[in-house]
């Protein structure tokens, strides 16, 4: 049912509801929960002035929170429920060996520093919709929907809130819509623009969307996009790699990569860090570890990181 929806109900649905709030410069995701929360609050508050008893304030709560519930699987969330990545693409897992992950962080890193340049950037329109004609010829196997270009990323109201859990941006299941928080660095944006929309095209697992952001920005004309693809995966590889690697495996590994490269990355780490509000942090941590081992992603947050896996089994010829 899961893939019946992503490839034939979703793709109409996000389309429609993407052109319907569109022309509206702010996010309707975030004004949508402002709304359902004040209703939250404000139901009793009414049904105490009103006096209509308990009963009926618990069954407008229940019928709220089902409505908001109910709108968010119809809207986007059924796609958590499609077949994985390997099977949606007739891709083979390829099963951890230490030769194959050695070639890979090799060739890896040997791309990522041919691709450093401190090139300028382009603009985020012209990004943006470079990024969609890429997506566009993107196998239909692979099951993603097809861009539009009406849909543009969303820039969010309460943004300190954000970076101070970490969150770069997220998509909006009300309304298809991606938001971006807007103290994105220049080197950030591209990945994570991309790395949101693909959500909005219906891929719900994070390290998927990873995948694609890598896939995408790699394969621009532009050679600070496609040094911000690589630089993006910087982080889920060494994650794997300090994991899988002895010691001093890892260490030459670290060695391989131009300081100018861990320099900035030490220093991206060091701006989000200087954001981030430990205690708010960690709940909307835990509340979204809690949220996707609730809806098919049974690795949490780990997920991220397992985009390596989904690039190790995709062939040189994934584009035919």
């Amino acid at each position: 049912m899961g893939e019946l929806y992503a490839r034939h109900l979703y793709p109409v649905l996000s389309a429609f509801l993407s052109a319907l709030v569109s022309w509206i410069p702010f996010s309707m995701e975030e004004w949508f929960f402002v709304g359902a929360c004040v209703l939250l609050v404000g139901i009793p508050l009414w049904s105490w002035k009103k006096k209509k008893g308990w009963k009926w304030t618990l069954r407008a709560e229940a019928e709220l929170l089902v409505g908001v519930y109910l709108w968010f699987y119809v809207g986007w969330g059924i796609n958590y429920f499609r077949k994985d990545f390997f099977t949606r693409s007739s891709l083979e897992y390829v099963a951890y060996q230490d030769s194959t992950f050695h070639h890979f962080l090799a060739d890896y890193t040997r791309r990522l520093n041919q691709a450093y340049t401190q090139s300028p950037f382009p603009s985020q329109e012209v990004i943006e919709k470079e990024a969609k004609q890429l997506f566009a010829q993107v196998p239909s196997r692979f099951g993603l929907s097809s861009p539009k270009a009406y849909q543009h990323p969303k820039q969010v109201m309460f943004n300190t809130l954000y970076s101070g859990v970490g969150v770069l941006g997220y998509m909006g299941p009300f309304f298809a819509e991606s938001q971006l928080n807007r103290e994105l660095p220049s080197l950030q944006w591209p990945f994570t623009y991309a790395h949101e929309y693909s959500h909005l095209l219906g891929i719900s697992s994070e390290a998927e969307a990873n995948f694609w952001a890598y896939q995408i920005c790699i394969r621009s004309v532009s050679p600070a996009v496609r040094y911000s693809g690589y630089f993006g995966l910087l982080p889920y590889v060494l994650s794997n790699a300090a994991a899988l690697l002895e010691e001093a495996d890892y260490r030459q590994l670290l060695s391989s990569i131009r300081p100018e490269i861990l320099q900035t990355l030490r220093e991206k780490q060091a701006y989000w860090q200087a954001r981030y509000n430990p205690v708010v942090g960690r709940v909307q941590e835990l509340m979204y570890e809690y949220y996707l081992k609730g809806n098919q992603i049974p690795s949490g947050q780990k997920n991220y990181a397992e985009v390596v896996a989904m690039i190790l089994s995709l062939p040189d010829e994934w584009c035919s």
